[in-house]
């Protein structure tokens, strides 16, 4: 099976649920979340770690390494958010069990980033 490599940036609440499921799924969206977005390059989840995640209580920001499977995830479209780095999947959140269900292997954490309250 041939995987692609994709990035997510995650706080500590995500985090713990995450290593809750071993380390093989991400947990459920949130009401107000339609949408999972796993990130294409390292750099822009180190990004959204850095300055997003670590504004708030416990501030603290991770960036988490997969492995999908590569049929799979070419059913969606690269989303272009921004600059060209920039680059992402828009996963609907009534979909994130079948897309769990493609990751390969473990969740790695990869990065941490630590902010001031």
């Amino acid at each position: 099976m041939s995987t692609v490599t994709l990035y997510r940036p995650v706080g500590q609440k995500e985090l713990d649920l995450i290593a809750a499921s071993g380390y093989k799924a991400f947990p459920p969206r949130l009401p107000e979340q339609p949408i999972f977005y796993p990130v294409l390059n390292r750099e822009y989840a180190e990004q959204i770690a850095r300055d997003w995640n670590t504004k708030n209580e416990p501030y603290v920001g991770y960036v988490t390494e997969f492995e999908v499977n590569a049929e799979y995830i070419s059913h969606y479209t690269v989303q272009k958010v921004g600059g060209a780095k920039h680059l992402e999947y828009w996963i609907p959140a009534e979909e994130l069990e079948n897309f769990n269900r493609n990751i390969h292997g473990e969740i790695k954490v990869i990065a941490t980033f630590r902010g001031r309250p």
